[in-house]
């Protein structure tokens, strides 16, 4: 019988033909689990699925056939069946029997026999997704870069023979700093010596920290460093290579390409190279016995992971310094209330200059700060760039270049009505208007669109003025005023790393500064007002951090000079030198507000529905605070405030409301625990 005959029959017997062969698939399946041989000494598996979904963050049992008992090893990558699919994983554990009351599925295959993930970094990762309220598997992402096969299958590194240690250099790079001399004696007898270092002004810092390392490659063990940036990277890189040899290290960046980043990672995790340096992604860096881990400019944000769960990279490397019992190095030219706090808890000790050697290496003082100088110039507090910044830099090129440190990049960032002060905004959007080059019109910021005909709303006036000038247009007012001087830039896309010794201007924006062959003759810091026009909890903080690293770029007995005002306590901090002695203030009027480091914060961020069905969910400690709502266009934020002593609850509550939350398919929302700003 045809169908066209009979075309009802045709539907029921393809679903009878297609039930039936999903039921012999499967029972073909189980029988196939049912015959598999599994390692008779240990036969359970237990794999870190990579899954998105928090309530399943935690690892699962396989049976491990006997064909796969050698190379499924901890720390492999392996494939697995879960819900229905094939997902990676990490084999973390083998057992010899499991909780599981059924039959375990065996393990799909071994993707590598290379184990990438160790046991001590495994447990970090568990310690860190715990800390900021994550899942392990957004931080295995962090730890653990991508597989490149071909890499894999290269002959392995061979080991370098260790370098002598030349205890005299290494007295002679923290010549200066004390206590320096017991700690590096620490480092070098297998000890676990914990410090916060304050460096001070002409510091060589990457020579410093590459003479630590070579006293802890000494005793017998292993060093990672983490620094900002790739340009730091590259000279702590240099420095490293001047200490201990060529084949002692390796650099841990993501500019460094797939190939060589896995490449210098493989180099790391079979013990070949014990010394890394690199960003903030290197703080998982399975290096073999690892001794100190050591973290420069600490309250740089690009420390702080913009990736889910958020780690902060200076309390990963304090999580694994209390976790392996190494030696800790906390240091920068400015120091960080954090860095104060572990200081005042008894946690570590400090390393810093006496007065004396601040005042050798360097003087700052502020523009406009004294009586005499307004007499010489009246306008020294008002202008920009007054006769006395002047002055500092034309004495300053007579022994070498200047630095000039300006907070924006651009040319004039932001333009204002010339008569009545009325912020120029475009005709077409309201964007803020920006001149990005003194021979074309203003143009929006957001849109585009050229003004080539604005009148100012308010007065009808067309002229416009610039109260915010940024590093282009900066370089040509000192163009002019120094016309036989070459002048330099570095922000935005065009960094410069170095330049020479000889006499030049270098105007750049904060982060951006290059070093300079023996140090800058003068530093000159303008616009001071704009780096502490900010709203933030760290706006003094990361103004005197800035200002300390371009003065830290001083040659021995170089200048300073701040165009501000002299009476805010933050720049007569920076005419001290005294970081201690801020930090230890800004602590004390935080522990006063209840603020980190006194107490934990975490935010709670999105949909307003979802963030309030989340408050209901959370099960914070009895003493926690709850302030918000707050709007931020279109989301809602929250934020949780508790107890130093209860951080670790709150950060567990955060933890299970994530798991409750992900079980229940409801909206997600964003969870930052001890965010940088708010």
């Amino acid at each position: 019988m045809t169908p066209e005959e009979q075309p009802e029959l045709l539907p029921g017997m393809v679903r009878a033909t297609a039930r039936a062969s999903q039921a012999k698939a499967r029972a073909t399946r189980a029988a196939q689990a049912a015959a598999v041989e599994l390692d008779p000494d240990a036969p359970v598996a237990r794999v870190l699925v990579d899954l998105p979904l928090a309530h399943l963050d935690r690892p699962f049992d396989y049976a491990v056939p006997i064909t796969m008992a050698a190379d499924a090893q901890p720390g492999v990558r392996v494939k697995v069946r879960f819900a229905g699919q094939d997902v990676d994983g990490f084999l973390v554990e083998r057992a010899a029997d499991t909780d599981h009351q059924g039959r375990l599925v065996p393990l799909r295959r071994v993707v590598s026999a290379e184990p990438v993930l160790s046991p001590s970094v495994a447990a970090l990762t568990a310690d860190v997704a715990e800390r900021y309220a994550g899942s392990r598997s957004d931080v295995l992402r962090l730890a653990v870069p991508a597989r490149h096969a071909t890499t894999e299958k290269q002959p392995p590194v061979e080991p370098a023979p260790p370098p002598a240690y030349d205890a005299a250099a290494a007295a002679a790079a923290w010549h200066g700093h004390e206590p320096a001399g017991p700690f590096l004696r620490h480092l070098g007898e297998g000890g676990s010596p914990r410090a916060v270092w304050s460096a001070a002004p002409a510091t060589d810092w990457p020579l410093a920290l590459a003479q630590a390392a070579a006293a802890t490659l000494a005793g017998g063990r292993g060093s990672l460093i983490c620094v900002p940036d790739g340009k730091d990277v590259a000279r702590v890189d240099r420095a490293l290579t001047a200490v201990l040899g060529e084949g002692q290290h390796v650099t841990l960046t993501a500019d460094s390409g797939p190939a060589r980043r896995y490449a210098d990672f493989l180099a790391v995790s079979r013990g070949a190279r014990r010394v890394v340096v690199g960003t903030r992604a290197a703080a998982f860096a399975p290096v073999a016995d690892l001794g100190l881990v050591a973290i420069w400019d600490d309250g740089d944000d690009l420390h702080a992971e913009p990736r889910a769960p958020y780690p902060h990279t200076r309390e990963t490397l304090l999580l694994r310094a209390e976790r392996e019992g190494t030696a800790a190095l906390v240091g920068g030219f400015a120091r960080t209330v954090e860095a104060e706090y572990l200081l005042r808890s008894g946690w570590a000790r400090e390393l810093s200059a006496p007065r004396a050697v601040v005042r050798e290496r360097i003087s700052v003082s502020i523009a406009g700060a004294d009586e005499r100088t307004l007499e010489r110039d009246a306008h020294a507090r008002a202008a920009r760039i007054p006769r006395e910044a002047h002055d500092a830099i034309r004495r300053g090129l007579q022994a070498g270049p200047v630095l000039v440190q300006t907070p924006r990049a651009g040319y004039a960032a932001s333009l204002a009505c010339e008569r009545c002060r009325e912020p120029a905004r475009c005709t077409a959007c309201s964007g803020p208007l920006t001149l990005t080059d003194p021979t074309r019109p203003p143009s929006c910021r957001w849109c585009g669109a050229a003004e080539e005909a604005w009148a100012c709303p308010e007065c009808g006036h067309r002229g416009l003025r610039a109260p915010v000038l940024g590093d282009a247009r900066t370089a040509e007012e000192l163009g002019r005023a120094f016309t036989s001087t070459r002048v330099q830039t570095s922000s935005g896309q065009r960094v410069l790393s170095e330049v020479a010794g000889a006499p030049s201007i270098v105007v750049a924006t904060p982060g951006a500064e290059p070093v300079a062959a023996g140090g800058y003759a003068a530093v000159v810091l303008l616009d001071t007002w704009l780096m502490l026009g900010r709203a933030d909890l760290r706006t003094a903080e990361e103004a005197l951090r800035r200002w300390a690293n371009a003065a830290g770029l001083v040659q021995r007995g170089g200048a300073v000079l701040a165009v501000g005002d002299p009476s805010l306590p933050v720049l007569q901090a920076l005419v001290r030198w005294d970081m201690s002695g801020f930090a230890e203030r800004e602590m004390l009027e935080r522990q006063e507000a209840h603020l980190p480091p006194a107490s934990r914060l975490a935010t709670i961020t999105g949909e307003p529905g979802a963030v309030d069905d989340a408050l209901t969910l959370l099960a914070a400690p009895e003493s926690a605070e709850v302030l918000g709502p707050v709007d931020l266009e279109g989301e809602s934020r929250v934020v949780v405030r508790v107890p130093r002593a209860l951080g670790p609850a709150l950060s567990k509550a955060l933890g299970d409301l994530q798991r409750i939350r992900s079980s229940r398919k409801l909206d997600a929302v964003r969870i930052r625990v001890d965010p940088t700003n708010l």
